[in-house]
């Protein structure tokens, strides 16, 4: 009896450094793993961003919140916030959102409705859906920067 447990002692001591020496040997994949990379990276995030611009210029329902914006500063910065907000490379410079939206009163129907746009903008990306939950769920905190301030 003694033997046996020795044996499964070291079956079990074996397993374990075995286990601990293959975390050790592989390199962080951190950057690798991010919600960055799951979103397609720069190519992916940009093409998200012309995928929502289309959405917005195609949905009555909000198109008139846009309709005066300066199309290729509102790519670009989107480009930066999706980045910055996925844990890219990205440094975002635009104004914060508190500010961008002031005055506006956008009300709950409008934030949906932009919220669907940035998920039909994602599907056509191609983007897997754990990634689209992922950023949706980041960019959801931002709710109480944009409604009726």
């Amino acid at each position: 009896m003694a033997a046996n447990t020795l044996r499964t002692s070291l079956f079990f001591g074996a397993a374990l450094v075995l286990s601990l020496g293959a975390c050790a040997t592989q390199p962080a994949t951190d950057a690798d793993d991010s919600l960055y990379q799951a979103l397609g990276a720069e190519q992916g995030i940009e093409q998200i961003a012309e995928n929502f611009i289309m959405e917005i210029a195609y949905d009555e329902r909000i198109f008139d919140r846009f309709a005066d914006s300066n199309v290729q500063r509102f790519r670009e910065k989107m480009i930066e916030h999706l980045c910055m907000v996925s844990d890219g490379p990205c440094e975002y410079t635009g104004d914060s959102m508190v500010l961008v939206h002031r005055g506006m009163d956008i009300n709950s129907a409008e934030f949906n409705a932009v919220v669907e746009n940035m998920m039909e903008a994602m599907d056509k990306a191609g983007t897997p859906l754990s990634a689209q939950n992922r950023l949706l769920e980041r960019l959801a905190g931002l709710r109480p920067e944009i409604i009726e301030i």
